[in-house]
């Protein structure tokens, strides 16, 4: 295992100097990024996006369906017995102040969920939307309710199996319970597993959740500011410093730092962005059911060429794993730092954030779409078409277009309200997966505050990167990383299943039973 470990600081430390150097001899930076990138990890974005056999449907997607509705099964529908119980623990019902963890209930789940609530609830649906019509919101909506069994077992399990040091301090997630679950039921290989898991974790961290977050702030900063005549355009680096320097102040203090922002970012950014959609809604509200009507139609007719049953199926499946990231592993290294020692308590709390980041806000974000009236069917081809150009192919840019089209509609200056969210979005997002990041990095590196801030430095410099850089190929690449995460995850979920099965009944067989202790402000409620 050591071996691997220095193989992966060889090649990760001379990743960077290549590409600067490869900078120096080529004149633009992110053109000669891309080709490298593009050359040497194109095979492994093509593998792990590549469509089923006939269809053009990835497989990664169906993984994670497919196993999402496993745990659904398997767990007899958790998501919907827990469902009143995980708004108790929320609330602080059952939280001892006294047991080990660094935040609450509340702070872990709003950490997870501004890893997940993002750019892909914006853009993404619009994409997803566009592409397969409104009956793709049906499907998302069916897979976010599935993903929340993922959530449930992913994060118990990362509880259980986490590290708890003398200072207070935690560290869990997938690579923890990899090599402790697999050793306790006698299962060889989970050490390597948690090793490719960890290099996924780092490489989605630098990407997706970093360098791509920044590159859409600072796109969507140039568009309120002028567009081409913006003076932020064309000097990214600008943004990139200004985001770096407010992510290093908030990442430098830990889960806790983290923790403390979020609790406060996640409510405003959730309220302000579905505060807004539902101004839309309401002075649309003639629509609401004609709206609906499309979902259920489209999701089981033809609504357009690039719709029907299929398309919207694809779609609808698509956007729910690639927003809520249900069966990846990440939530489960955030939710492990929370202060509880029941871990099907955590379970339960994180199947609220597939509800929240695709049931509540994707959808939203598809109403407002759907009622807008910016998309439409053209009678001649059947496809999707914005202001009379056809987005069958649209991308995750003009994915922001469309939502932003779709908010412009109704009130003239929303788009700027709009702009603020991404901003948001971004940020929140980037400070969360600094922390996944993190804990994959000392996994691989070992303990220490000196490992620690060599990782939260190199995690600033990308952003700086990624505002400044169209890095097309990276991206792509990293998104890749964060969904091979789920490859690896899932294997060591179905594996260790079981062990959250008996957590889940002994807990719940405790709970009716009153012996599970119930708290208010902190301390023990009187029955």
């Amino acid at each position: 295992m050591n071996f691997i470990k220095h193989i992966f600081g060889i090649v990760f430390f001379t990743l960077i100097p290549s590409i600067a150097l490869a900078q120096a001899e080529a004149g633009s930076f992110d053109q000669k990024v891309n080709e490298i990138f593009a050359s040497s990890t194109g095979w492994f974005v093509s593998l792990i996006f590549a469509p089923l056999p006939g269809t053009s449907f990835p497989w990664i997607v169906m993984w994670l369906v497919v196993a999402a509705t496993i745990f659904t099964l398997y767990f007899g529908f958790i998501q919907f017995r827990a469902f009143g119980h995980a708004i108790s623990l929320v609330k602080g019902d059952y939280s001892d102040p006294n047991d080990a963890g660094e935040v609450s209930h509340f702070q872990a789940l709003t950490t997870a969920l501004s890893g997940t609530v993002g750019l892909g609830n914006i853009a993404g649906v619009a994409v997803a939307v566009g592409i397969g019509g409104p009956g793709a919101t049906f499907w998302m909506i069916l897979a976010g309710l599935m993903g929340m069994a993922s959530k449930f077992t992913e994060c118990t399990l990362g509880v259980k199996y986490r590290n708890e040091y003398e200072d207070g301090s935690v560290s869990g997630g997938p690579m923890y319970y990899m090599t402790k679950g697999f050793k306790e039921r006698g299962i060889p290989g989970g050490a390597i597993l948690a090793i490719i898991f960890s290099i996924f974790t780092i490489g989605g961290a630098l990407g997706g959740g970093n360098m791509f977050q920044a590159n859409q702030a600072h796109a969507q900063l140039v568009g309120i500011t002028g567009g081409a005549d913006s003076f932020l355009s064309g000097n990214g680096w600008i943004t990139g410093l200004i985001l770096a320097t407010i992510v290093f102040l908030v990442i430098v203090g830990g889960i806790k730092s983290i923790a403390n922002v979020t609790e406060k970012v996640v409510p405003f950014m959730g309220v302000l962005y579905v505060g807004a959609a539902l101004i839309i809604l309401i002075a649309n509200y003639d629509k609401i059911g004609w709206a609906f009507g499309q979902i259920f139609e489209g999701a089981f007719t033809g609504l357009g060429v690039a719709g029907g049953l299929v398309g919207a199926l694809i779609q609808g499946f698509k956007r729910a794993a690639f927003s809520n990231e249900a069966g990846v592993g990440s939530a489960a290294i955030a939710h492990s730092a929370v202060r509880t020692k029941e871990p099907v308590t955590e379970g339960v709390v994180s199947l609220l954030e597939p509800f929240i980041d695709t049931v509540v806000v994707c959808t939203m974000t598809a109403l407002v779409i759907t009622i807008s009236g910016v998309l439409m069917t053209d009678p001649n081809t059947g496809l999707f078409i914005l202001d009379g150009s056809s987005i069958k192919t649209v991308d995750g840019s003009s994915g922001v277009q469309l939502t932003s089209s779709a908010f412009g509609s109704s009130i003239s200056w929303f788009p700027y309200v709009l702009a603020i969210a991404v901003v948001l979005f971004a940020f929140s997002t980037m400070i969360s997966w600094s922390y996944y990041g993190l804990k994959a990095w000392t996994y691989l590196v070992g303990e220490g505050k000196t490992k620690e801030t060599v990782f939260k430095v190199i995690f600033c410099i990308f952003i700086v990167i990624g505002a400044a850089a169209q890095l097309g190929a990276v991206i792509d690449f990293s998104d890749a990383m964060i969904f091979a995460m789920a490859v690896v995850n899932i294997i060591a979920l179905y594996v260790l299943m079981p062990i959250v099965k008996r957590e889940m009944n002994s807990y719940f067989e405790r709970l009716r039973s009153n012996q599970i202790t119930r708290f208010k402000g902190g301390e023990v409620e009187e029955n």
